[in-house]
């Protein structure tokens, strides 16, 4: 039951943050984000990968690799579409 409440809550997490990345990749406007709350979001995610990765918890895993793929190109744009 707690993975099946975790993985719903990964879900929806990382859902969510989809709809503004794919705006983003699609219109390349990156002016009206912050590279600086991008960076610390990515560090919060990547160290939340790291954690889920000790526990061996898969809805943790997967939730933050995903997100982290969709921060990384975000953040690459950001700093070429200044």
């Amino acid at each position: 039951m707690i993975n099946i409440i975790g993985a719903i809550a990964a879900t929806l997490t990382t859902a969510s943050f989809v709809p503004q990345a794919l705006k983003i990749l699609k219109t390349k406007q990156t002016h009206d984000i912050s590279l600086f709350m991008y960076i610390l979001f990515g560090s919060g995610v990547l160290m939340w990968l790291i954690y889920g990765t000790m526990l061996d918890s898969m809805p943790i895993i997967v939730a933050n690799a995903v997100t982290l793929c969709l921060i990384i190109p975000i953040l690459v744009m950001k700093l070429i579409y200044k």
